[in-house]
């Protein structure tokens, strides 16, 4: 049911003035102390009583809650069952209006019908169950036929294992000391053949140390010539004129250092000025460590001869670590993302890879500068065409290429080049280059990459520095390669001495071999024998495989056949059920077209037994209704009262503690505090009223609480109370009763 919250407020007793409630309470005090003693041995049964009463009343309130629900659900299972009778009723009328004689005549026409499917469908299931029968019995001869085939090649395969076992102890036995003869011989022909590889490998190592050491001596002999003669001087003009555009790189000064430079006429100039000697015509690889360390050497000389001359006291130096960054640098970012810096023509190519040298700059935490040139490119007819990788043309190509950098450098690059050689702590404007090496690396198209790095201890570039003593670097070249021939010589005669040892081990094992086959002719009956046995062997499992194939084909052609033939048999048995299910239910239509009247009357039956039970389940639920209500009221009533019998009480309990402990003087004291409360006591402030307003609320509270003696003492009592209601902190007004929820 739903909550419902009820709420009494209670009027207790008026309160007289306080003069003339303290002047009847000094009147009556010796005739009061055993009332008050009755009244509260009262009120407190009182408390209990009407608790009791509480107590039953709220359980007959919890048995009028479940009576009402049980009789809830009567109704809505009532309610349903009138709907499913109504829906039957209204099938029954429906079924009741169909049954004509022509409807009932034509159901049992198809119902006649039917059974001749049924019949028909029910052979088909028994023929067919014929049909599995027969390729079942095929089927289990067949596992026979194939179970007994295996068995025969297992013992076949079985004879084979055999034969093979006596075969190999036969041939064991035959080849014991051969073989141990022939694997000294196969070992020895193995290590006298290795040994001829070694000594061919050795040989040829020696030829190409005693090439390296020519190609060397070559270097040794010209390349420091080449350095002594191959400087470029510039004019004081020149350097007057560059120094000029480089502070202040106007159109004028630009027009002025073209003109004192001379173009591309003065380039050739200085080109023809490079010594071209024949001892420098070997073929080199221009990554080779060696042919890295004469080139960047050979580049910076040039380079620092160019910065002397400028004024300039710092120098660039040359590392292995700087090489090995410059060849590590052009590979990643020009030959593996195919980047011609030139192209085809000199006018297609994609210029510098700025991406790649910010990437590389930040890997190595360093400050990168690139200069290119035309390397290893002659450019002929607009071509560029690969040439011949010399010692000379890698030389020439350093050469040509710083040539080019200082006196043909105008148009776009605006002598960015020359800039680049002759700045100091700065290139092209960009700080920290306070320690610059060079690095020179060829790409994949030929074109040269001299890569300026500014070394650091962090970065190690400076590392595993280049002596700019040419002389000194091309000899140590020399020691090398000849430290190298020696090396080679060594392992040569070496691998030869090997050879000559392996070759005596080859003919001691020939002689030994040839010594044993003489001595095992019975052996070789024995394994002639155990051949034939084998052979016979194989011959039967090879019969006996080729039979037990035949018979696993015919096992898998009968399984088929028999899964198919069930297959069959359960469509056969679902048509069956399907033609069964409809006659059943073209059975089940006759029967209620034939039967109408009786299913027609049987539904309104238990439609109106079922309306019946509605009603008498509805006026049972309007009773336990009913009951709940009074239940409810007798239960709020039984608490109203139990409130009260606890105010009652309460207040008697304060005026026998006010009046069995009290003196004049304390009875003198209660009147002034019953004066003050007059004025600063909410309750008096609400309530306050005469003396014989008092005695006529009393009077009319008389029939509101409980009669506890006669008139004289209710009355001196109840005066009473109104002094013990001054000594209360808050007036009581009322109070509100619990929810009642269920």
């Amino acid at each position: 049911m739903n909550k419902k919250k009820m709420i009494r407020l209670t009027a207790l007793v008026g309160v007289a003035t306080a003069a003339g409630v303290v002047a009847e309470a000094n009147q009556a005090h010796a005739a009061t102390t055993t009332t008050t003693e009755t009244t509260n041995q009262t009120t407190n049964a009182s408390v209990e009583s009407t608790q009791a009463a509480v107590d039953a009343a709220q359980s007959t309130f919890d048995t009028a809650q479940t009576s009402v629900d049980s009789a809830q659900a009567n109704v809505t299972s009532a309610s349903n069952n009138v709907t499913s009778a109504s829906a039957a009723l209204s099938s029954a009328i429906a079924n009741k209006e169909a049954a004509t004689s022509e409807n009932i005549a034509s159901a049992t026409s198809a119902v006649s019908s039917q059974a001749v499917v049924v019949a028909s469908a029910s052979q088909a299931v028994s023929e067919q169950e014929g049909v599995v029968s027969a390729a079942a019995s095929v089927q289990a001869s067949a596992q026979a036929e194939a179970t007994s085939a295996s068995a025969s090649l297992s013992s076949s395969s079985a004879n084979v294992a055999s034969a093979t076992s006596a075969l190999s102890a036969a041939e064991a036995a035959l080849t014991s000391d051969q073989s141990t003869a022939a694997n000294n011989l196969s070992a020895a022909e193995s290590a006298a053949s290795s040994a001829s590889a070694a000594v061919s490998s050795d040989q040829a190592a020696v030829d190409n140390a005693q090439a390296a050491v020519a190609s060397a001596q070559a270097i040794v002999d010209a390349v420091a010539e080449v350095q002594s003669s191959d400087v470029i001087n510039m004019s004081v003009a020149y350097i007057t004129a560059l120094k000029n555009y480089l502070a202040n790189p106007s159109s004028a000064n630009a027009a002025a250092l073209q003109e004192v430079a001379k173009g591309a006429d003065y380039v050739k100039e200085l080109q023809q000025k490079f010594k071209s000697d024949a001892s420098l015509d070997v073929v080199v690889d221009p990554s080779d460590p060696t042919v890295q360390e004469a080139l960047s050497v050979y580049a910076v000389n040039l380079i620092n001869h160019l910065r002397n001359q400028y004024g300039l006291t710092t120098a660039f130096g040359a590392s292995a670590n700087a090489n090995v960054a410059a060849i590590d640098f052009v590979k990643k970012y020009y030959d593996d993302e195919d980047w011609n810096i030139f192209g085809t023509t000199g006018s297609d190519g994609k210029g510098h890879n700025k991406n790649g040298l910010d990437a590389y700059a930040d890997q190595l935490n360093t400050s990168i500068a690139e200069d290119a040139g035309s390397g290893l490119t002659t450019w002929v007819n607009g071509k560029a065409t690969m040439a011949t990788t010399t010692l000379h043309n890698l030389l020439y190509a350093v050469y040509s290429d710083i040539a080019t950098m200082l006196f043909d450098d105008g148009g776009t690059n605006n002598w960015s080049h020359a800039q680049s050689i002759f700045e100091d702590g700065t290139i092209l404007g960009t700080d920290g280059f306070n320690n610059v090496y060079l690095g020179v690396a060829f790409d994949k198209y030929g074109y040269a990459h001299y890569e300026l790095y500014n070394a650091t201890e962090g970065n190690h570039l400076g590392n595993n520095a280049y002596s700019l003593d040419v002389q000194t670097a091309a000899q140590a070249l020399l020691t090398n390669a000849q430290a190298s021939l020696a090396s080679a010589k060594a392992s040569l005669q070496r691998m030869t001495t090997n050879l000559m040892v392996a070759k005596a081990a080859v003919v001691a094992a020939q002689n030994q071999l040839a010594a044993l086959e003489n001595s095992s002719a019975n052996d070789l009956v024995a394994v002639t024998k155990a051949r034939t046995q084998l052979a016979s062997a194989e011959t039967s499992y090879q019969t006996a495989l080729a039979t037990y194939k035949q018979k696993e084909e015919a096992l898998k052609k009968a399984g088929d056949n028999l899964a198919a033939a069930q297959a069959s048999l359960e469509a056969a048995q679902a048509t069956l059920a399907t033609a069964k299910a409809k006659l059943a239910e073209l059975e089940e239509t006759v029967a209620n077209l034939t039967n109408a009247d009786q299913l027609l009357a049987a539904a309104q039956a238990a439609y109106e037994q079922a309306v019946a039970n509605l009603t008498t389940a509805t006026g049972n639920l309007g009773a336990a209704q009913v009951d709940l209500a009074k239940a409810e009221s007798q239960l709020a009533l039984a608490e109203d009262t139990a409130e009260q019998a606890k105010v009652r009480a309460a207040i008697a309990a304060q005026v026998d503690q006010q009046l069995n402990g009290s003196t004049a003087n304390d009875r003198q004291s209660a009147g002034q505090d019953a004066t003050s409360l007059k004025t600063n006591g909410r309750a008096l402030t609400a309530t306050v009223a005469t003396a014989s307003a008092a005695k006529q609320k009393q009077g009319a509270n008389q029939g509101r609480l409980p009669q506890t003696g006669n008139d004289d003492q209710e009355a001196s009592t109840m005066a009473l109370v109104g002094l013990g209601m001054l000594g209360m902190a808050t007036g009581l007004y009322g109070y509100k009763k619990r929810k009642l929820t269920k």
